[in-house]
């Protein structure tokens, strides 16, 4: 499962130095854009190359234990489903070992004039063969 790093620092905390709940979601949106880049697709190719942009529909979290300033987190991010104008991914937020949050994020395919769209046949080929099916 790919995993990118985040460090928490002041500004993603309340007075408390336990991270905001809206924290979260950039950290989650971090790791899909940096999933995405490693496959060959960042956000500008996608757009420049194949006239689509990616903008998130519907998150279902689970928030299981709070993450704190100075904190070094590894948040997941895996291919669960690759439909015709939409994906869906699997995402978690660690603490080493420690599982603090989960996600399920679907993500809607736009045409550069934000109307939903197909994905082009070759890349709609290209993330069915990034599925992750277990877990």
């Amino acid at each position: 499962m790919f995993s990118h790093p985040v460090r928490i620092y002041w500004e993603d905390t309340d007075a408390g130095g336990v991270v905001y709940h809206a924290q979260y979601l950039a950290f989650l949106e971090r790791a899909r854009s940096e999933w995405m880049r490693a496959q060959g697709y960042g956000q500008e190719l996608l757009r420049s190359e194949h006239g689509l942009l990616f903008a998130v529909r519907a998150m279902q979290l689970d928030f299981l234990k709070p993450a704190r300033l100075d904190d070094a987190l590894d948040v997941t991010a895996a291919l669960q489903e690759c439909r015709r104008a939409s994906v869906i991914f699997r995402q978690e937020i660690r603490r080493g070992g420690e599982r603090l949050l989960t996600a399920t994020v679907r993500v809607a395919a736009l045409g550069t004039d934000f109307r939903p769209t197909p994905i082009p046949q070759p890349l709609y080929d290209e993330l069915n063969a990034l599925v992750e099916t277990d877990a």
